[in-house]
Order: structure tokens, then C-alpha cells, then sequence
């Protein structure tokens, strides 16, 4: 039974995002081991029979000495396990890991990287790029290894980087969506239109750009328009608003927060447009969901958002960080109602064309194969 390292950064990202994955490994034949931060969600993926090993790491801590003490961790654990194939998400464990396996025999390496995120967006300093990029130089130096990027701007920005073959990089686009579970279904008719935002309270997830616009929407169509965001407080990475200072945001505006959601698809149903205003992606989730269901989007013109809308033929795409920009976008669809039932079933047939799960299945055992 060939054994597989899931290796991810923590553990409600992988429910949310790579438990097919897992799942799928598990039914093949493999011997799965998840290894994560343990933030309290071990117990729901021990319960599906995995293995479960909890990293000793701050997903966003620079403390010299407690990263040397986690790159020690993946040097241990890969020379204890010697796993067959070792799969590894996000940019930690995916630096980290690399580097162990610098250092230990172990079998295939398949780095995921789903979005190179505030590491090399605009919101991060000019020596954290320069320095990321001397560690990707550093870490992906190694031919055994495999990559897997979910947009073309991020495979261009590490195969630009000359350290690794083009013929090992591959282009997955996002962790799929069950398009059973997310079913099309027509936009609700309701007394007021319904925006959606679903995302981790993150300023780079553009919360604050859409509350303010939400205001402007609101003082110009009085209560015609309901604006909602769903997600979880995230003050480990470097782009959370803590909960106090997010709410003292909400104070004044039209938008409700409903906190995190574990069933989005009922949020996605009751909504008519789908707002994602975020500064950099991998490929978003929430994006590819409300493609399957069949829901309008809004979103920006930014890596990875960018690879789910065609502007004006599933969705509209703006500028990053433009309000009124993004305001005048949400009053388009609140008063085109036809044209945004047209651009939901255009969604459904790209996600059936690009982003079913059983697509991504395929594709990421294939790499584990070859």
C-alpha cells in the first residue's frame, strides 16, 4: 500500500479545500496521513480513518528560530516515515518541506501552491518578495519535485525564476467543486437583491472596498439591495482585521456579517450576486461554487479571480481597490435582472467545463502517477 503525506498548513484548510483529495487517496489504496496545524478540527478528519500529525508551526510567524525548529520537524518526520509521495499545500509547508527533502531520501514531491498570496502581492514589502523569491531558488532546486499552480500569473512568476523545469509544472485550476452537491439553481426572486461576499475577514480580501461600496449602493437604491459577508476572523495571517475593528466597519453600513458558514451552498442559493474584491488569488473557491450554482460575479482584475470571469459574459470584473468602481459594478446587476440570470447560467457551463472536482481528481493523481 503506497503511503501518502498530505501536508498542509492547517486543518480546517483541508476540510474546506483538499478532503476529496484525501478522500479519494483513501479509496485508491493509499496509506493517507494528514499532517496540519491541529486548530481544534483534528477530530473531523481522524474520524474518515486518516492518520493525523499535528506541525509544530505559526502559519504566519517570522521568528528565525521557531522556523529553523519547524524545517527540523519535516527533516525528522521524512526520515522517520519515508513516505511514497508527499503532497504539500501552501506556502509554508511547501518551502519548509522542500527544503527537508533537500536533505532526506524521500519518494515524490508534488508542491501546491494555491495562490502566492500577500507574500508577493502589492500589500507586502519589496524585501519579503526579494526574500521569498532567494527561498523559492533555495527550496525548489530539487528535479524529483512536481508543482502545481491554479493560474497562469503564478506559474509565470516561479518558472520566470529559471530553478524549475516547465515540464514539471502544472496548472490545476483551484480544488474543484462537486457540481452535484453544487447544483444550479435560478436566482431567487425576492423583495430585495442579494449580495454575497464569502471570504475570511482579510483587507486583502477587498471587505473594506465592498462595505464602502455597499454604502454608496445603498444611499442611492434605499432599500432595495441586502449586502452579507460570510467568513471567519483570521488574525494569524498578516492581512486579518480583528473582530473588533471589523465590526466598528459593519457599524453604519447596509452589510449584515453572518460569521463563518459550513453551508454555503444555502447562502449561494438565497443570493443573486456573488462579490469577491480581493488583491491576489489562487483560484477562489467561492468564485467556482457560485459559478456552479449559477450566481452573477463581481470581482476584480487580479491572478486568479481573473481565471473565473469573463467580464460581461459570467460576471463583471473591476480594478482592485476601487470603490466606486465596484459601486457602480453592484448597481448594474441590482437593476439588470436578465442580464444577471444570463450571466449565471454561463457560470454553470464554465464550471462544468473547468472546475469539476472529479477534473481536479484526475489531473493530481495523474501527476502522482507520472
Amino acid at each position: 500500500m503506497p503511503s501518502l503525506f498530505l501536508v498542509v498548513n492547517v486543518d480546517w484548510f483541508l476540510l474546506s479545500h483538499r478532503m476529496p483529495i484525501a478522500l479519494e487517496a483513501k479509496k485508491r489504496g493509499y496509506d493517507v496521513t494528514i499532517v496540519a496545524i491541529d486548530s481544534g478540527y483534528s477530530d473531523q478528519i481522524t474520524k474518515h480513518g486518516f492518520k493525523f500529525i499535528p506541525i509544530p508551526m505559526s502559519r504566519s510567524g517570522l521568528n528565525i528560530f521557531v522556523e529553523l525548529k519547524t524545517i527540523l520537524f519535516f527533516i525528522q518526520l521524512y526520515k522517520k516515515h519515508k513516505p511514497d509521495i508527499i503532497h504539500q499545500v501552501a506556502m509554508k509547508p511547501v518551502i519548509y518541506g522542500s527544503i527537508a527533502s533537500k536533505f532526506v531520501k524521500v519518494g515524490k514531491v508534488v508542491n501546491a501552491l494555491p495562490g502566492l498570496g500577500f507574500a508577493l502581492s502589492d500589500s507586502s514589502n519589496f524585501l519579503l518578495r526579494k526574500t521569498m523569491k532567494q527561498l523559492f531558488k533555495f527550496a525548489f532546486s530539487n528535479r524529483n519535485m512536481r508543482f502545481i499552480f491554479q493560474n497562469h500569473d503564478d506559474y509565470n512568476e516561479v518558472v520566470g525564476l529559471n530553478i524549475v523545469d516547465k515540464k514539471h509544472v502544472f496548472i490545476i485550476k483551484g480544488s474543484g467543486v462537486d457540481l452535484h452537491e453544487f447544483a444550479f439553481t435560478k436566482e431567487p426572486v425576492q423583495e430585495k437583491v442579494t449580495f454575497f461576499l464569502a471570504a475570511r475577514i482579510l483587507a486583502d480580501k477587498g471587505i473594506i472596498e465592498y462595505i464602502e461600496a455597499s454604502k454608496i449602493v445603498e444611499e442611492k437604491y434605499p432599500n432595495q439591495s441586502s449586502f452579507v459577508i460570510a467568513g471567519r476572523i483570521d488574525l494569524e495571517n498578516k492581512a486579518g482585521i480583528s473582530e473588533s475593528y471589523f465590526k466598528e466597519l459593519l457599524q453604519n453600513s447596509p452589510v449584515i456579517w453572518v460569521g463563518e458558514q459550513s453551508n454555503i451552498y444555502h447562502w449561494l442559493c438565497d443570493s443573486n450576486v456573488v462579490v469577491l474584491p480581493s488583491y491576489r488569488e489562487g483560484i477562489p473557491k467561492s468564485l467556482i461554487e457560485a459559478c456552479a450554482v449559477g450566481r452573477a460575479i463581481i470581482t476584480t482584475n487580479v491572478p486568479g479571480c481573473k481565471e473565473v470571469v469573463t467580464d460581461n459574459y459570467n460576471g463583471l470584473i473591476v480594478e482592485k481597490k476601487q470603490i466606486v468602481e465596484l459601486a457602480a459594478a453592484m448597481e448594474f446587476l441590482l437593476v439588470h435582472e436578465k442580464i444577471r440570470n444570463e450571466m449565471g447560467e454561463h457560470g454553470r457551463k464554465i464550471a462544468e467545463a473547468e472546475f469539476s472536482i472529479q477534473s481536479v481528481l484526475d489531473k493530481t493523481f495523474e501527476i502522482y502517477n507520472n
